[in-house]
């Protein structure tokens, strides 16, 4: 396996199966909090600089991307233990297993009523606050995380890594987590973290559209969602302020059948986000179950698709 090159589709398999059945590795280092780390360190240096501006944004952003794909690409060209650090990079890159094993433990909270231990596990999977969400709240902000992370948490990662191979993912890896800690619109980070949300729109792009295609087919192969225009699906995306978060996230609403969007307070900030989905219906246990399939099946259609086609170009 060479780095920056064509993953090999065993690899590609091997993290996938990895990642559904495990969910991040137990008891093992994280690569992920050793990058939110290096942004946390740079926050506060911006802080002692009083520098807050677009350029040392830019600045921290590359060079923790660059410092990412570096060590990744020295322990994957070890002689001996290359390949295992290939998998283990590869397998913690992505985390679609991870996010629908805590979307069930939220749902099963939610079902029983235990809004508290419901917005435990919530809070750990979006930026919003939980504190002020009610029951109608955590389901909405649990289907909208699991939709959007969809394509953030295992799409574009795995796009990445078989582009580009663990380096490559790594690389994606660390300008997402900017973009997750810096890529808000409020008065700390719209300068500071400029340039990591602008570089993920670019990077998740395309991902996030082969995410709706595939969750279109999911659904057509579930038999539901067959009296959904994507002309809706296309008019709701383009609401969102992200040129791909809201791809999934109408994709999702429409086909899942309950609405999208509404007041949310992001670091105590409230902000309106634009409704998406049939808005008059609200997400309960049923809906948020046809979410989670939805959601595992356009995850192995695009992984199917990824490796299928990786291994056709290796041939080639």
């Amino acid at each position: 396996m060479t780095p920056f090159t064509l993953a090999p589709p065993l690899l590609l398999a091997l993290a996938v199966a990895l990642d559904l059945l495990l969910g991040d590795p137990p008891r093992l280092p994280h690569p992920v909090r050793a990058i939110g780390a290096a942004y946390a360190g740079c926050d506060r240096l911006a802080d002692r600089l009083g520098l807050r501006g677009r350029a040392l944004g830019a600045a921290c952003v590359i060079g923790v991307t660059a410092a990412s794909a570096g060590v990744v690409l020295l322990l994957t060209r070890l002689p001996a233990a290359g390949w295992v650090f290939g998998l283990y990079f590869a397998w913690t890159g992505l985390a679609l297993g991870q996010l629908l094993r805590e979307g069930r433990r939220a749902a099963r909270f939610l079902e029983k009523n235990d809004i508290e231990a419901a917005r435990a596990v919530v809070a750990g999977l979006v930026s919003r606050d939980t504190s002020v969400l009610d029951a109608d709240g955590l389901w909405r902000a649990l289907a909208e995380s699991v939709a959007e992370n969809a394509n953030d948490a295992f799409v574009a990662p795995l796009f990445w890594l078989a582009l580009g191979g663990p380096a490559g993912l790594w690389a994606y890896k660390a300008v997402s987590t900017a973009d997750s800690m810096w890529g808000y619109r409020t008065p700390r980070y719209a300068r500071l973290g400029n340039f990591a949300a602008r570089a993920d729109d670019v990077l998740a792009w395309l991902p996030a559209r082969l995410t709706v295609a595939a969750m279109w087919l999911a659904a057509r192969l579930c038999g539901f969602g067959k009296d959904v225009a994507f002309a809706a699906v296309r008019r709701d995306a383009k609401k969102s302020a992200s040129p791909n978060a809201g791809w999934p996230m109408a994709a999702a609403a429409w086909l899942c059948g309950a609405g999208m969007g509404g007041e949310a307070v992001y670091f105590g900030v409230r902000v309106r986000k634009p409704s998406m989905g049939p808005v008059a219906q609200r997400w309960n246990a049923a809906r948020y179950a046809r979410l989670g399939c939805l959601v595992l099946l356009a995850g192995l259609i695009v992984a199917m698709t990824i490796i299928v086609l990786t291994g056709l170009a290796l041939q080639s």
